[in-house]
């Protein structure tokens, strides 16, 4: 094996599947942001714990901070999966069918997750309604209520409504490049 050969088991990251379209590569690359988070949220803890138990400190921000920055990330995991094709599917059945088949189900499939992803951000949408905006129309976050009291609910659910928007846009983008063929 030559130095260029990488052996059978080693696979390279294969990012956004190419029916994903541009959407689907912009999703991929912004996941090192959320995986990101993911590090300094452990940075964070190893922080307040040093501060907890060594200098008797703690602060009254890690706990909350590290809860959203953990929250956002596994949000944003679903619309990177939705890019990356690495979704949860029944693969008894979906690998022993032929190729054409499988392409029907994979506009069928994109076109039912584009419908819920949808009738789930409606429902973002209504809590979002009710985390954002006071009974007079004016804005203002929820707060989390603790002694810091920081925006992270209202700012989570804000969140969570442009990920399902955006998933269900992937979705149709799948579906569409499903349906012309595009491999």
């Amino acid at each position: 094996m030559s130095k260029t050969e990488e052996p059978a088991h080693v696979t390279a990251d294969p990012g956004a599947i190419e029916q994903a379209g541009w959407l689907g590569r912009w999703i991929d690359r912004l996941g090192i942001v959320f995986a990101i988070g993911i590090v300094l949220s452990m940075l964070i803890l190893i922080n307040e714990v040093i501060l907890r138990y060594v200098f008797n400190a703690p602060t009254i921000w890690a706990h909350e901070t590290t809860i959203f920055l953990c929250g956002v990330a596994f949000v944003y995991g679903g619309l990177y999966c939705t890019a990356r094709n690495r979704h949860i599917r029944v693969v008894l059945i979906y690998d022993a069918i032929p190729p054409r088949i499988r392409r029907i189900f994979d506009i069928a499939i994109s076109i039912i997750c584009a419908a819920a992803s949808a009738m789930f951000a409606w429902a973002a949408y209504t809590m979002v309604l009710r985390a954002a905006f006071r009974p007079d129309g004016s804005f203002r976050l929820e707060r989390t209520g603790s002694a810091w009291d920081p925006v992270y609910p209202g700012a989570i659910k804000i969140f969570l409504l442009v990920v399902l928007t955006v998933m269900a846009v992937q979705f149709i983008i799948l579906a569409y490049n499903y349906a012309k063929g595009r491999t």
